[in-house]
């Protein structure tokens, strides 16, 4: 009898089960370099009066003709045309709260070009504005889209629906715009999954179910009460992050390591609860794992490619044993330093928003919680001769205390080494300041167009060239919140590179990408499992270093 992974497990719908067939199917019928998006076909809604029953039925009859030749692309385009709709699940909403022109922040720009640019990227909400369509909510079972209360931002491009992390930076934008009713209900959208589900969804689709993403929901309601001081959504809020919170510090997700003197220290990793191909990339995950022959293995490998997903930084060589080797992909077994920094900022910012509400005990249990992650990072993360932050690799499955080791740590660069100086527990600190400035200027990862996501080519878009706006963000806003002079000098030229970079791009390729690389001064990013996206969301993401640089936009 095989063994399996006894891991858990948050099941599908049967829709979704049925399209990763229509999917596998396109695979096989198409020529290689003409097979569509596979998430395409995982993202389709079942017309009506179709019953799914009825079209799984033909769909038999479609394909029984011979297991050995696929169906032919006509006759796949046809049944797919006749049975699904590809464009039902949103209606283009007007963001009532969108103003033409936003003179207040575009005052800051001081360079014409540049204001013209800031301009256009506050256009794209209008562009990227939609609701859940109402047979979304009265026929949830004919369509892989969640339903949502209120209107949302999506990416755009291949990406119709919400997404967790990126929402962050979404708010960012949206408070910068002064489209504060749309970011308040971004954050209720998103607290209405972790209502249901028990945390937030890695995105708002059925096969999304199984994995969250970086836990950033604090951080948007704490961005959007620092400036509309909306007493009444901290309230709301409150229950919804203690219940993430505990998803995130307990079960699988919550591991303890015991360092010499024999204390020990509570942190957090991902891990996806699926460990079946992913559904929207079905046909690539399936032969990714083909290299493994027993079913353990590919269950286990699956798990740890579905929890890199989780990570919101899908593909990396951080995520593996024996990089660039992708089949010993092992995310589960990482201790990550940036998840535990949103969990660091999560403790913070509930204790904070349990004082604005009177609750002094809650508030102090928080300020405690945050006082021991950060000795957690001091005791696993820190390296004093690297002076970085450093990923911790497990000995073991987690779920029992171990014991820490110096030759775990992952001594490989990557620009996540110095998220934690994003939050004041460590900006604060001038000496440590120094410390990690002088290492953050040694250790190869700022170039000409920012900072490099790593110093490994391998191909995977979270890796070197490529850079992404997020890890900019967060070392720059660090670096510029200490009180070292240094610091600050050096997120003023990282910003400067990258806002630079990014407006040559936009200027010889008419879009704005979502990554860029940054090796090379005016190109854009590349590789990983989907081709670049363009304009979108990916633009906001860079809006708030883009639009509230000021100074920083002289060219």
């Amino acid at each position: 009898m095989a063994i399996s992974d006894t891991g858990p497990l948050v099941q599908t719908t049967p829709l979704v089960t049925f399209l990763q067939r229509v999917q596998l199917e396109a695979h096989r019928s198409y020529p290689n370099e003409k097979t569509p998006d596979p998430k395409f076909y995982i993202d389709l809604s079942l017309k009506l009066p179709h019953h799914l029953s009825t079209v799984e039925a033909a769909f038999n009859d479609l394909t029984s003709g011979s297991r050995d030749l696929p169906v032919p692309v006509k006759k796949l385009e046809k049944f797919v045309h006749e049975y699904f709709d590809d464009a039902k699940d949103l209606v283009p909403h007007e963001p009532e709260d969108f103003v033409t022109d936003p003179f207040e922040f575009l005052l800051n720009v001081e360079n014409d070009q540049v204001r013209e640019w800031a301009r256009e990227v506050h256009s794209l909400w209008k562009t990227l504005c939609y609701r859940v369509s109402d047979s979304v909510r009265e026929s949830p079972d004919r369509h892989t889209l969640l339903p949502l209360p209120e209107p949302v931002i999506i990416p755009g491009s291949r990406f119709k629906e919400v997404y967790y992390w990126d929402s962050y930076w979404v708010i960012k934008g949206l408070m910068t715009s002064k489209m504060f009713t749309t970011a308040k209900g971004i954050v209720t959208n998103l607290m209405s999954l972790v209502e249901t589900y028990g945390y937030a969804l890695n995105g708002a689709r059925a096969y999304y179910t199984n994995r969250s993403q970086p836990p950033l929901l604090s951080s948007m309601v704490y961005e959007i009460y620092n400036v509309t001081k909306d007493e009444e959504l901290v309230r709301k809020a409150i229950p919804v992050l203690l219940k993430e919170y505990e998803f995130w510090n307990s079960g699988k997700h919550k591991v303890v390591i015991r360092d010499a003197s024999g204390n020990d220290h509570m942190l957090s990793r991902y891990y996806a609860m699926w460990n079946m191909p992913r559904p929207e990339s079905y046909v690539f995950d399936q032969e990714s794992a083909s290299a493994f022959s027993s079913t353990l293995q590919k269950q286990r490998f699956l798990r740890d490619i579905a929890t890199a997903a989780e990570t919101g930084c899908d593909f990396s060589t951080r995520w593996m044993r024996d990089p660039p080797n992708f089949a010993t992909m092992a995310t589960t077994s990482v201790v990550p330093v940036d998840l535990n920094v949103f969990l660091l900022k999560m403790e913070l910012d509930i204790a904070f928003m349990m004082g604005i509400c009177g609750d002094k005990n809650g508030s102090e249990r928080f300020v405690k919680a945050s006082e021991a992650r950060k000795k957690a990072f001091e005791a696993v993360f820190w390296n004093e001769k690297a002076g970085q932050w450093l990923d911790y690799w497990l000995s073991s499955d987690g779920d029992e205390p171990e014991t820490w080791k110096a030759e775990n740590q992952n001594t490989n660069v990557f620009a996540s080494n110095f998220a934690p100086i994003w939050i004041s527990s460590f900006n604060s600190d001038e000496n440590l300041v120094k410390k990690v400035v002088k290492a953050l200027k040694n250790s190869g990862l700022i170039a000409p167009a920012g900072i490099l996501t790593s110093l490994k080519n391998s191909g995977q878009q979270w890796d070197y060239p490529n850079g992404w706006a997020p890890q900019q963000e967060i070392i720059v806003t660090g670096l510029a919140r200490t009180g070292v002079k240094e610091a600050k000098e050096i997120a003023e030229e990282i910003a400067r590179r990258w806002i630079r970079s990014s407006y040559s791009v936009y200027k010889t390729s008419g879009s704005i990408h979502e990554k860029l690389n940054v090796a090379e001064f005016g190109e854009y990013g590349g590789g990983g499992e989907y081709k670049p996206q363009v304009d979108g969301l990916w633009v906001v993401k860079r809006s708030y270093i883009s639009i509230l640089g000021g100074v920083w936009m002289a060219l």
